[in-house]
């Protein structure tokens, strides 16, 4: 994720460079450092990905979804779920384990779980799934393997990993390529509906490894206050036509008299991706040459830009210094109408309560939060948000792995199937009824039954849902329908950087995140924007350069 930094939940967390493990006496040597196979630059050839397709069991949305990922969006959730998996793929299966880190409270247990009872009845055999909570999921991890102690699936971690993590999936998980690859995906229908970015990034040294937890495409562009822009003159977001008019516009939304702002905590990203920067790097067709975002014109123009923005005072005080656990203060702010614009993901729009939507209704009824997208014509959006995660396949016979393979396909089921609403919402009338509208409302045990994490196990494209505003589900599905279209290529999709996946969101994502806001605040000259660049480089980047282009090089012979 790009800095200065991208303000979602995960970017949060997100803490150095990868853990290298000490793993002496295992079968995992391999899978650290140098101590065994070393870690090297690979490609991520097209021809392993599979065959992928919109999922279609017969439930209609409201508004379609692409292959490409714009998601499937619904005013109202189906009055009879419809079944996405044919008979019980895991009759006669040994019982499975699997391990997921988890952002809920921890759940009931099955003897006490009426909605884990069900899924397992309807699955045909049994699952003994972990649930750890996502700070302690690293550590969870470390220990696991270590020990050789890991599960048939498990996550790899969000927050830190192993220096070598080709190394380790070669040494310890499933070779998915010949079950998944092309054709092969037919089996497993819901999975095939997972983007094919989110399955390229699971390719490491020529094979496939891992099923996608699958997120949007593109984490967005923020949010903004409709009502404000409109009364500043904005009422359509192309008539911001550049750089220049949204500072003009930035300026007239700013009212220290009345305690409001144009900018809440950031907003970097947002003018990077107006400008045309690329998401983390760009590389030039003819030569192979890989640029960081940091190196290029359109990335300074969006400092420069920010740097002014601060200067005349638009951003809330204090509020570009804000991050981590400060999250929910300055997303607080901004829902209590002290700015016009707040940079986030986008799948707290929707959130019942405590999203954007719901909040700032509770508010003032006046407010109008929609989903920002990137302007002006050479304007582009990022591939930020294909995947949460991976769960990865320990090696198994080929029989086990197509077990294991049914059930992500039995939890990737989409929105609006029997096996969805099982995982979701749980057993009508034990975990949930449905409101006057149709739609699934938890009760007090069906929250401690849901939790459980099967929908870590995998995931497709989630659906845009929400069952209070049919505005708010128009707004976000019309975001992505914009975005998609217009994002980025992004190169490193296609090939591998060992020191790239290590540091890329690690180290050197903390060092440009802290030099970007002692600049932006005038805390440094924007002279020191040339040493970032350089110290950027130096420890780190240019290396991962250097393995994205030996990849492409390779893959070209």
């Amino acid at each position: 994720m790009p800095s200065s930094a991208r303000i979602d939940r995960r970017a949060l967390l997100r803490t150095g460079a990868g853990l290298c493990l000490t793993l002496a006496a295992t079968p995992l040597m391999t899978a650290c450092g140098d101590g065994g196979t070393k870690a090297r630059p690979g490609t991520r050839s097209p021809k392993l990905l599979p065959h992928t397709a919109v999922r279609d069991i017969g439930v209609k949305p409201d508004l379609p979804g692409t292959a490409e990922g714009v998601p499937q969006a619904f005013f109202r959730y189906p009055a009879t779920p419809l079944p996405a998996v044919k008979g019980r793929p895991l009759k006669g299966a040994e019982p499975v384990s699997a391990a997921m880190e988890t952002f809920a409270p921890p759940p009931a247990g099955r003897e006490r779980n009426a909605a884990w009872r069900a899924i397992e009845k309807k699955l045909g055999g049994t699952v003994d799934l972990t649930a750890v909570p996502a700070d302690d999921y690293p550590s969870k991890f470390s220990t696991m393997v270590a020990g050789n102690n890991l599960p048939d699936l498990f996550m790899y971690p969000e927050t830190g990993g192993l220096d070598n993590k080709a190394g380790f999936l070669a040494a310890t998980c499933a070779d998915l390529t010949p079950f998944l690859a092309g054709d092969g995906i037919e089996a497993y229908p819901n999975l095939a509906a997972i983007p094919k970015g989110a399955w390229q990034k699971a390719i490491y040294d020529g094979k496939l490894y891992g099923v996608p937890i699958s997120r949007a495409v593109t984490g967005g562009a923020g949010f903004y206050r409709h009502d404000l822009f409109a009364r500043a003159g904005v009422s359509d977001l192309d008539e911001i036509t550049g750089l220049d008019r949204f500072t003009e516009l930035c300026k007239e939304l700013t009212r220290p008299g009345h305690d409001q702002y144009a900018i809440m905590a950031d907003v970097t990203n947002l003018l990077a991706m107006s400008a045309g920067a690329p998401y983390h790097w760009r590389m030039d067709a003819k030569s192979g040459r890989f640029t960081a975002d940091l190196e290029t014109d359109e990335y300074r123009l969006a400092v420069e830009t920010a740097r002014k923005l601060h200067e005349a005072g638009c951003f809330y005080p204090g509020s570009l210094g804000m991050s981590g656990a400060q999250k929910a203060q300055y997303t607080d702010l901004f829902k209590n109408g002290k700015a016009a614009y707040v940079y986030d993901g986008m799948p707290p729009y929707l959130t019942p309560s405590t999203g954007y939507v719901a909040a700032m209704a509770a508010v003032d009824k006046t407010y109008d939060p929609r989903p920002m997208t990137p302007f002006g014509s050479g304007a582009v959006s990022w591939t930020d948000n294909l995947s949460l995660s991976t769960t990865f396949v320990r090696k198994a016979p080929a029989a086990r792995v197509k077990q294991l393979l049914a059930l992500a396909d039995f939890v990737a089921a989409p929105f609006g199937s029997e096996e969805y609403t099982l995982i979701n919402y749980g057993v009508e009338g034990t975990d949930f009824t449905r409101d006057t509208h149709g739609n699934p409302v938890l009760t007090k045990r069906g929250t401690q039954d849901v939790a459980a994490p099967w929908k870590m196990l995998a995931s497709a494209v989630p659906a845009v849902f929400s069952p209070t505003s049919k505005d708010a589900v128009r707004y976000a599905h019309a975001a992505y329908s914009k975005m998609i279209p217009m994002l980025a290529p992004d190169p490193t999709l296609a090939v591998f950087s060992p020191t790239w996946e290590a540091k890329g969101t690690g180290s050197l994502h903390t060092l440009k995140q802290d030099g970007l806001k002692d600049i932006i605040s005038g805390r440094k000259p924007m002279s020191a924007y040339d040493g970032l660049v350089k110290d950027y480089l130096d420890k780190g980047a240019e290396k991962a350069r250097g393995e994205f282009e030996e990849a492409l090089q390779k893959g070209k012979k």
